[in-house]
């Protein structure tokens, strides 16, 4: 998420990377001091162009951008997180954090609206979406993809040289999985363009409202289409690596689990509610920035963060590389 004060930019959005931008003052709030002391108005610009009006305040917006800036802590590359986004007690991490996120009343009812989980790796992201999909009480559908080599690079010896096996194990940029587990109630998020003019985007993230073998209902959960209902089809996906060898399709639903979401993939998201769950220290450049950046308020964000055993640290590590910072 990058901040801005203009309504347009000629920068495209693309090329903005949200550890350069520098956060912006457009007007400090007066009034009452009991409501509105040390408070910040801001306007956000997320990387797909939706401006996000908040109010944070300036404790928090200093922090935020010491962590993209680095200048947190020095010398040291570990972030003293604020002690009331600290989740400090906790018997069980996942449980905790998702009803830290998604409300104790879960999975007996909850509004996913504009929440999630964001974690740092695909390990910890499949654990959650695995629990949480557990948790609700609909009967679980199983979804198989059928695989092939392309058409155009089909030849009778495929059945020898590329066994079906070997296709339902690739797990590759650009294909869904072979196996897709889903229940009414789940939180999905698409892996592909489908209807750019309809809302159906890459990242755009639904429901599942009702199964079938060969389409599916979901509904929005955010935005100006929140709350409509689409269908969502199996089609073919392709590896997006030009280079990778085998030339393949999968058909499948183009859909993943998103209870919880890895950082890089919450790029565009705009969220009311974010838990911020690392088990392990953050390892990639800029990606503390990125993950709390995606939260609209202070309110809405929590941080848990264990040691090996599972026990609820203060700390972490925050990764920029200056000189990368200063290439780009």
């Amino acid at each position: 998420m990058a901040l801005n004060r203009k309504p347009y930019s000629s920068v495209p959005l693309d090329m903005i990377n949200p550890w350069k931008i520098k956060m912006q003052i457009i007007r400090m709030s007066k009034g009452n001091k009991k409501e509105s002391d040390n408070l910040i108005e801001m306007v956000l610009l997320d990387s797909s162009g939706t401006r996000i009006h908040t109010t944070i305040d300036e404790a928090f917006s200093k922090w935020f951008m010491n962590i993209g800036n680095e200048k947190i802590n020095e010398p040291k590359t570990e972030i003293d997180i604020l002690e009331d986004l600290l989740i400090t007690e906790c018997k069980d991490p996942i449980k905790t954090i998702v009803r830290q996120v998604y409300g104790e009343s879960f999975p007996q009812s909850f509004n996913p609206e504009e929440k999630a989980i964001l974690c740092h790796t695909d390990v910890d992201v499949n654990q959650i979406n695995d629990y949480m999909l557990s948790q609700l009480s609909d009967e679980e559908s199983v979804c198989y993809s059928a695989d092939s080599i392309t058409p155009s690079h089909s030849s009778p010896d495929d059945y020898m040289l590329y066994p079906m096996e070997l296709l339902n194990s690739i797990k590759v940029p650009g294909l869904p999985s072979h196996i897709l587990k889903l229940k009414v109630g789940a939180i999905v998020m698409l892996l592909k363009d489908l209807d750019r003019y309809g809302g159906l985007c890459k990242g755009t993230r639904l429901q599942i409202t009702r199964l079938n073998t060969f389409v599916l209902e979901a509904r929005f959960i955010a935005g100006n289409k929140n709350g409509e209902k689409v269908l969502i089809p199996r089609v073919p996906s392709f590896p997006t690596d030009a280079n990778f060898p085998i030339k393949m399709q999968r058909r499948q639903f183009p859909l993943t689990l998103a209870f919880a979401m890895s950082i890089n993939e919450s790029q565009g998201q705009s969220l009311s509610k974010v838990g911020l769950y690392l088990p392990r220290r953050v390892f990639s450049h800029g990606q503390m920035y990125v993950a709390i950046s995606k939260v609209k308020s202070r309110d809405g964000l929590k941080i848990l963060i264990t040691d090996k055993d599972g026990k609820p640290q203060e700390e972490t590590m925050n990764v920029v590389f200056k000189e990368v910072s200063q290439i780009i």
